[in-house]
C-alpha cells in the first residue's frame, strides 16, 4: 500500500500506539492513510477490532466502497448504516467483524442500549478512527462517546481503544483571538484524548505541490436598482402589520433579524392563546421567506412559495378563523399583480445573471469541466437546478446539472434518499452530470471528482465550511468563486473567515510546540472540566424532566388552543418517538389518504397516515404503524404545554418538563386487546 512521505510523516506516532489528529487539507490522503493505520493495528494486535466513525451516512457506503476496500482480502469488513438491518444486531456484527464502519449515532446507540443483541462497550475496541473529528465538541454525537471514554479513563479503566482523529480544518470555534483560538484547538484535543496533532512538516512543500489551492475570486453584484415584486410583498406584510395592531418593521423586512423577531412572535401567540398573533406571525414568515428567496434567486421562485403555502393552507385548514380568511384573501386580491412582477424579467435578480457569466465563462474555456454550486437550502439548490433547466445560454455551454441534498426527512422541502444522492455522485464522477447545486452535505467527506470551479452563492457560513467548499476545486487552476451582494455581510463574512484561517493555523501552530509537560497537564485539566461539565448538564437536564407530574401536564393544539391530552397519556419508543397511548384520543383528529414518505426504513415500524386536528386542521405528526399497532406520533412543535407553572412551546421533546414512560407494547396490547390466552 505506497503512502506519499508527508502521509508516513503524520502517521508515525499512531503506528506507535499513540491517540493523534491528523491534520491534512481536502484532498492530501487523510483517509488513505488511516486505512494503513488500521492496516498495521490489525496486523500487529491480538484481538484487535476496530471501528470507523463517520458523522453522515452517504460516508459509510463511500469508505467500504472505496479507500478500505483494499483491506477487504485480508480482514473481515462490514459497514452498518441508519438503513442497514445489522444496526438491529450491532453486538453480533461487531464479534464477527475486524473492521466496522458506521454513522457515529449507531454507535453511540449500542453503547446506551440495553438489548443483549445490540450493546456493546467501548473496551470491545482496540481502536477509533474518527472522520471529520473537528465535530467532537459541544453536545455532538462524537463528543458523547468521547465523553464516556474520557469518564473510562479518569476511573483507571484499562483496554481502552486507540484515537485518530481526521479533518482538513479544526476550526476557532467562533473565537476571534489568538488565545481563543487557541483555547478552542486544545479543548478539542482534550476530547479526542490526542497526544499530538500532526500535519506536515518535513514535506509541506511536497504537499502544497500535490494539493494546490484555487484561485479565489469574488464575483459582486451590485443591489437591483428596482424590485417592484419586492415592494408588493412589503406593501402586504405591512398591511397585516396594520391588522395585527403591532409596530410596522418594514426596514427590517426580508431580513434574518425580521425572522428571529417574528418568530418571537409566533411563539407569543401560542403560549399566551393568542390565535390572532400566532397566525398572523406565522404567515409574515412565509412572506419573509418569499422576500429571502427573492434576494437569492428567481421571483417566480419565491411567488410559486407563497402559492403553494396557501394551497396547503386551503386543503389542510378549515378556514373557519376570521384571521385565517382574512389572510387567504389578501393573498388572492394579491396573487395576479405578484405573479405578473414576478414574470417581467427587467427585474429579475442580479446575481442570477452574474452566476450566469461565471459558469458560462468557466465551461466555454474547458468543455470537460466540473463544478459545485453551494447553496444555503434545499430549496435554493432545486430553485437554481430549474434556472439552468429554463436557461438557453447555459444549455449551449453543455451543461447538465443535478441537485445533491441532505436525506434527513423534512416535510417542507425536498429531501434525498441514501440512493438518491449515490446515484447523483455516480453520474457525476461518470461525467453524466457536470454541475452539481448542492447543500452543506458535499462540503465534507464526500468522494467527489476534482473540480474546476466551486461557486459559494450568497453564503454566509463559518471558516470551517470555507475551507471544506474551497477543497472541492481541486483540478489545476481551478477558481473558487464567491458570488453576492457588494458591501454585503456574506462579502464581510468571507473575509472574516479569511482571517479565522490564519488564526486556526497560527492557532494549531502554538499547540504543536507547546512543552510537552505544560500540554500534558492542561489537556488533562481540560478533560476533568469537561466530564465534571457534562454530569452537571446531565443532571441538570434530569431535574427539569421531573419539575412537573404527567397528570399535571396538558397538551393543546398550537392553532385553535382546543385541551387534547394528558401528559400522562405519552409514550416513548426507542426514546425517539413519542406517541399518545390514550385510545380516545383518535376523536381528536383526523387522517390524510395515504401514507407519509420517509426515505429509510426503520426496525420496527413504518409510516401511516398524516394526523391533523379535527376542528383546525392544523398538522400534529403522523401515525406510527409499530409491530401491526396504529399508535398517534406527534411533534412537540405543534402543541401548547400547559404546566402549573406556565404555557410554552418546544421545538423539541428534550424540552419538556415532566417524565414521559418507555411504551410497555404487551401491557398496551393486553389492555386494548382481546388475547387469546
Amino acid at each position: 500500500m505506497d503512502l506519499r512521505d508527508y502521509q508516513w510523516e503524520v502517521i508515525e506516532p499512531a503506528l506507535e500506539g499513540k491517540n493523534i489528529i491528523i491534520w491534512l487539507p481536502t484532498g492530501a490522503g487523510k483517509t488513505r492513510a488511516a486505512v494503513y493505520i488500521c492496516k498495521r493495528h490489525l496486523e500487529s494486535r491480538d484481538k484487535s477490532k476496530v471501528a470507523v466513525l463517520v458523522n453522515t451516512v452517504p460516508l459509510v457506503d463511500q469508505h467500504l466502497k472505496n479507500e478500505f476496500s483494499f483491506l477487504k482480502n485480508r480482514f473481515e469488513i462490514t459497514a452498518v448504516s441508519g438503513d442497514s438491518s445489522q444496526k438491529s444486531f450491532f453486538s453480533c456484527t461487531v464479534r464477527s467483524n475486524d473492521l466496522i464502519i458506521c454513522t457515529a449515532q449507531i454507535l453511540q446507540n449500542a453503547l446506551q442500549s440495553q438489548e443483549e443483541e445490540m450493546h456493546v462497550e467501548l473496551t470491545d475496541f482496540s481502536l477509533l478512527v474518527i472522520d471529520e473529528c473537528h465535530h467532537t465538541h459541544k453536545e455532538s454525537t462524537y463528543n458523547k462517546i468521547m465523553t464516556d471514554y474520557l469518564e473510562r479513563k479518569m476511573k483507571g479503566q484499562r483496554n481502552l481503544p486507540q484515537i485518530v482523529g481526521l479533518t482538513a480544518s479544526l476550526g476557532t470555534g467562533g473565537a476571534n483571538s489568538v488565545k481563543g483560538a487557541q483555547d478552542h484547538i486544545l479543548q478539542i484535543c482534550a476530547n479526542l484524548d490526542a497526544t499530538k496533532i500532526m500535519s506536515s512538516d518535513k514535506y509541506k512543500f511536497y504537499l502544497d505541490s500535490r494539493v494546490p489551492q484555487p484561485k479565489k475570486q469574488y464575483d459582486v453584484t451590485e443591489e437591483r436598482p428596482l424590485d417592484p415584486f419586492g415592494g408588493k410583498i412589503k406593501e402586504i406584510m405591512s398591511q397585516i402589520h396594520t391588522y395585527l395592531d403591532e409596530p410596522d418593521l418594514s426596514t427590517d423586512f426580508g431580513t434574518q433579524i425580521y425572522e428571529q423577531r417574528i418568530v418571537e412572535l409566533q411563539k407569543e401567540g401560542a403560549e399566551r392563546s393568542r390565535r390572532k398573533t400566532r397566525v398572523c406571525a406565522l404567515h409574515l414568515r412565509k412572506y419573509n421567506d418569499a422576500l429571502l428567496i427573492n434576494d437569492t434567486v428567481r421571483m417566480t421562485d419565491a411567488f410559486q412559495t407563497l402559492d403553494e403555502f396557501y394551497q396547503r393552507e386551503r386543503a389542510v385548514k378549515k378556514l373557519q378563523d376570521v384571521t385565517e380568511r382574512y389572510l387567504v384573501q389578501i393573498f388572492d386580491r394579491n396573487k395576479e399583480g405578484l405573479l405578473a412582477l414576478a414574470k417581467d424579467a427587467r427585474y429579475e435578480n442580479p446575481k442570477l445573471e452574474k452566476l450566469q457569466q461565471v459558469l458560462r465563462d468557466q465551461f466555454r474555456a474547458d468543455s470537460s469541466s466540473r463544478g459545485i454550486v453551494f447553496v444555503r437550502t434545499r430549496q435554493g439548490a432545486h430553485s437554481l437546478y430549474q434556472w439552468v433547466r429554463d436557461n438557453v445560454d447555459l444549455q449551449q455551454e453543455g451543461i447538465k446539472a443535478a441537485v445533491l441534498t441532505g436525506a434527513g426527512y423534512s416535510n417542507q422541502t425536498k429531501h434525498m434518499t441514501q440512493h438518491e444522492q449515490q446515484d447523483v455522485l455516480h453520474q457525476f464522477r461518470m461525467g453524466r452530470f457536470n454541475l452539481l447545486f448542492s447543500t452543506s452535505v458535499a462540503e465534507e467527506g464526500l468522494d467527489i471528482p476534482e473540480c474546476n470551479i466551486v461557486v459559494r452563492y450568497g453564503l454566509m457560513t463559518n471558516e470551517i465550511a470555507m475551507m471544506q467548499a474551497r477543497g472541492r476545486a481541486r483540478a489545476p487552476n481551478s477558481i473558487c468563486s464567491v458570488l453576492a451582494k457588494a458591501h454585503s455581510k456574506e462579502v464581510y463574512r468571507e473575509r472574516l473567515n479569511e482571517t479565522l484561517e490564519d488564526l486556526m493555523e497560527r492557532a494549531i501552530k502554538w499547540v504543536q510546540q507547546m512543552p510537552p509537560l505544560e500540554y500534558t497537564q492542561m489537556i488533562a485539566k481540560l478533560q476533568r472540566e469537561a466530564v465534571v461539565g457534562s454530569k452537571m448538564r446531565d443532571i441538570v437536564r434530569e431535574q427539569r424532566r421531573r419539575l412537573h407530574d404527567p397528570d399535571d401536564v396538558r397538551l393543546y393544539c398550537i392553532n385553535c388552543n382546543e385541551a387534547v391530552c394528558h401528559g400522562s397519556h405519552l409514550r416513548t419508543i426507542e426514546k425517539t418517538h413519542y406517541i399518545n397511548i390514550n385510545p380516545n384520543f383518535r376523536l381528536y383528529y383526523k387522517k390524510s389518504l395515504g401514507h407519509v414518505e420517509i426515505p429509510r426504513n426503520f426496525r420496527d415500524w413504518k409510516p401511516g397516515s398524516s394526523i391533523s386536528c379535527s376542528i383546525c386542521g392544523q398538522v400534529w405528526g403522523m401515525e406510527m404503524i409499530y409491530r401491526a399497532v396504529t399508535l398517534p406520533m406527534l411533534a412537540i412543535k405543534n402543541f401548547v404545554v400547559e404546566t402549573p407553572d406556565s404555557r410554552k412551546t418546544h421545538k423539541k421533546w428534550s424540552k419538556v418538563t415532566f417524565a414521559i414512560e418507555e411504551f410497555d407494547y404487551v401491557q398496551y396490547c393486553e389492555t386494548n386487546f382481546e388475547l387469546n390466552s
